[in-house]
């Protein structure tokens, strides 16, 4: 398939699967009051203090939390529905790359977390009087993109690693919580222990969050930005030969369908 064609398909699967998640009632609830729900309880941990600094890191670490909390959910439990659907056999049988396929119905998922960054950061700042003023404006929209995009390559990854087993969604809520604390999104990476601070450096949003707060105090993001753009692209190659290979393997075990 040429590249125009393979962009078609992206952008299509993707606005699809968009529309879709709004349909569904219990997913558009949920994506209005968690990151509320969320942003207000660590706020409040935080507030707790005193320190207004401390309230803008919180603010903005709450802010992408709720993202990687839809994306870990969701895109674990992608393929899973598919199979619900009967549409997983289509999917792998189609002409088009089962991989770009499955990563179109993921960054749909993290497009819906666009939302959460907006709703967080307007909570924090009309409910808790948290006013962002980021030093370099354009800089940390940008870095906020990124980090919001490695969670939707993190997730295909998670989805099609997963999709010979029938406990995946449980396995997405069980790495909600340790991806968000090593990454330092709400408990800086130098308080971690020693230990884990080298399991932070490989994952891509430890770097994007890293960007972020270095664009709001004005400080020079592009090392951190280079190092999320390597980390994302390992994670995106992985994926895609971890698709390739499960495949493979479920094709000639024919465990696919999983009955």
């Amino acid at each position: 398939m040429s590249a125009g064609r393979l962009l078609r398909l992206v952008a299509v699967s993707w606005y699809l699967h968009l529309k879709m998640l709004h349909r569904s009632m219990f997913d558009s609830v949920m994506q209005v009051v968690w990151p509320l729900f969320f942003a207000t309880t660590a706020l409040l941990v935080y507030r707790a203090t005193g320190d207004r600094d401390a309230l803008s890191y919180a603010a903005t670490g709450a802010a992408v939390v709720t993202v990687w909390s839809a994306v870990s959910s969701n895109a674990s439990g992608i393929l899973q529905r598919e199979r619900a659907f009967g549409t997983l056999e289509l999917l792998v049988a189609a002409p088009a790359p089962f991989s770009l396929s499955i990563m179109s119905i993921v960054l749909a998922v993290t497009t819906t977390g666009g939302y959460a960054v907006a709703a967080t950061l307007l909570w924090s700042r009309f409910v808790f009087g948290v006013h962002l003023a980021p030093a370099w404006p354009l800089p940390f929209a940008l870095a906020l993109v990124a980090t919001v995009f490695s969670f939707g390559v993190l997730g295909f990854l998670l989805a099609v690693a997963a999709v010979r087993y029938r406990a995946v969604f449980a396995l997405g809520g069980a790495l909600e919580l340790p991806l968000w604390l090593a990454c330092g999104f709400l408990v800086p990476v130098a308080l971690l222990p020693s230990w884990l601070r080298p399991l932070s450096w490989l994952l891509p949003p430890t770097w994007g969050m890293q960007a972020v707060r270095a664009a709001a105090a004005g400080q020079s993001l592009w090392a951190d930005l280079g190092l999320w753009a390597g980390s994302t692209a390992a994670y995106a190659a992985a994926a895609v030969w971890v698709a390739a290979t499960v495949l493979r393997s479920a094709r000639r075990h024919a465990t696919l369908s999983l009955t």
